[in-house]
């Protein structure tokens, strides 16, 4: 893992010793035209050999050594117009800083072809600068704290070359405050479940956000009983660990009169803090449950974006509203077949103590809708139906509002945090009524139950507020579809959140 440090380059470069320079080449057909224009440019000469082979179909990149050290290196990396993507360079650069660990490298220099090779799929030419910060920044990230043996962290100043020097410096800028909240969210969801407790969690969030003038208010159980808040209690009865209900609140500063004036949106964001999951009597498989202690990722995603909205002034009024609670196994368990009641006055009778998310989250949505917000956004790693129908890395969107569904779209496609929606008609009510009470906590059959799970929550959201209920069971855990997610939990959400709010400005 690097410290590193982003800088916009000057016109006049000034190569420093042990340095890397990263020169992108669109394969446009012009390649072979423009190989000897990079030679004069650089002070180079290629091979044949090199030559041949970077302009062959099987060959990305040559690295040619500089015996003057100005700079030392130099990889030409040829990029194909037909693979492109507005992930393409963040998931090449964290790729590319991974595999630069194993150098004796200090300074990298990056020139960034012409927005106009490009701007097909950025929808701005800011963005597309901070997509290559961005993957930088991914890539460099690592979760080593319980090692006793650590890697040194090495220095390394990256410096970005690119057409527009201002939105340059504005995209690096936005890029270091957006990933350090990202990976705020990775570190949360890659502690393990033992030093984060509902109480250590609740502790740690406080730490970290109250330094940002975010406030910061946690239920204790004697207040989560004086709510009522029956679904809390019970999914965090058997536990040793007790629950505890945690409000976020950021307010932005209002950077001139007119914004002052006009009404700034008030959004609730609700995320699942489940710390560790057994799935209680419903016990789930030994294998793979390890990875339950980051069944809080959507209150992580939380916790990450109310930080970056905090560092970059988000003129959006946020609430982030986590019910945490570990579901064990005890004597003192909830049964299925016990009966709980919400703090809404709804009753909810428990076939499966697995699907425990969407009965913390009853709470919460409850209690935000009280707080009665212009929108309500929750986030959970809810149910595995949801990765089956989707995949790894694709969260499932739930919404009846057409306006939230079509940005949050746009963004996750801009972010690559993508999202697809799945119908919440009311047809899917009918597989979790229940006898005995007001709803049932699982779907009646196998099917739908990434739907059914959604359909549960939407009876403790009020009506009148437009709400999303997105579930990142997939792509929250680590997965092989990025380069900078395939070793630990992603973070997956806060770029996504981001990006959504920034058009609510």
């Amino acid at each position: 893992m690097y410290k590193i440090s982003l800088f916009g380059g000057d016109k006049k470069i000034s190569y420093k010793p042990l340095s890397i320079t990263l020169k992108y080449l669109i394969d446009d057909n012009k390649l072979a035209k423009n190989l000897p224009n990079l030679e004069k440019i650089f002070n180079i000469k290629f091979s044949e050999l090199q030559k041949k082979s970077f302009l062959s179909s099987d060959v990305n990149e040559i690295r040619i050594t500089k015996p003057s050290g100005k700079p030392d290196t130099i990889i030409f990396y040829k990029v194909k117009p037909d693979i492109l993507n507005s992930d393409y360079f963040r998931n090449q650069l964290a790729e590319f800083i991974v595999n630069l660990q194993s150098e004796v490298v200090e300074n990298l220099y990056i020139f960034i072809p012409s927005f106009s090779a490009v701007k097909k799929y950025f929808d701005n030419e800011e963005y597309y600068y901070q997509s290559m910060a961005e993957g930088i920044l991914l890539g460099n990230y690592s979760f080593d704290k319980y090692r006793k043996e650590k890697q040194k962290n090495k220095s390394l100043s990256v410096y970005f070359y690119a057409e527009d020097k201002t939105k340059l410096k504005s995209a690096l800028q936005t890029a270091q405050n957006l990933i350090s909240s990202v990976n705020l969210t990775r570190d949360l969801q890659n502690e393990p479940a033992n030093n984060l407790t509902p109480d250590l969690f609740a502790k740690r969030i406080s730490n970290e956000l109250s330094q940002l003038g975010i406030k910061v208010t946690v239920f204790g159980q004697k207040e989560i009983q004086k709510r009522k808040m029956g679904g809390l209690i019970a999914i965090g009865q058997g536990s040793i660990n007790k629950p505890r209900f945690i409000v976020l609140e950021y307010k932005p500063s209002l950077k001139s009169e007119k914004n002052k004036k006009r009404n700034v949106k008030t959004i609730a964001l609700v995320g699942k803090g489940i710390t560790f999951d057994t799935g209680g009597i419903s016990l789930k498989p030994s294998k793979g449950m390890g990875a339950m202690k980051a069944d809080m990722s959507g209150a992580a995603v939380v916790v990450g974006t109310l930080s970056a909205a905090a560092k970059s002034n988000l003129q959006v009024h946020l609430y982030g509203i986590i019910p945490a609670a570990e579901n064990m196994c005890s004597g003192e368990s909830i049964r299925p077949g016990d009966i709980v009641k919400i703090s809404n006055g709804k009753s909810v009778e428990i076939d499966d103590t697995d699907a425990e998310g969407r009965v913390v989250l009853a709470d919460a949505l409850h209690y935000a809708s009280q707080l009665k917000p212009d929108q309500i956004i929750d986030l959970a790693t809810l149910t595995g139906a949801c990765v089956v129908a989707l995949g790894e890395f694709v969260a499932g969107m739930f919404t009846k509002d057409e306006q939230m569904a079509e940005q949050f779209y746009k963004s996750g496609m801009k972010t690559y945090d993508r999202v697809w929606r799945l119908p919440m008609w009311d047809d899917f009510n009918e597989l979790i009524k229940s006898d005995v009470a007001d709803v049932a906590n699982l779907g009646t059959t196998r099917w739908a139950g990434a739907i059914t799970a959604a359909k549960f929550l939407e009876h403790f959201v009020n009506k009148d507020i437009p709400w999303t209920h997105l579930d990142i069971a997939g792509p929250a855990i680590n997965n092989s579809s990025k380069s900078y997610t395939k070793k630990y939990m992603t973070g997956f959400g806060v770029r996504l959140l981001f990006d959504y709010l920034s058009n609510k400005i």
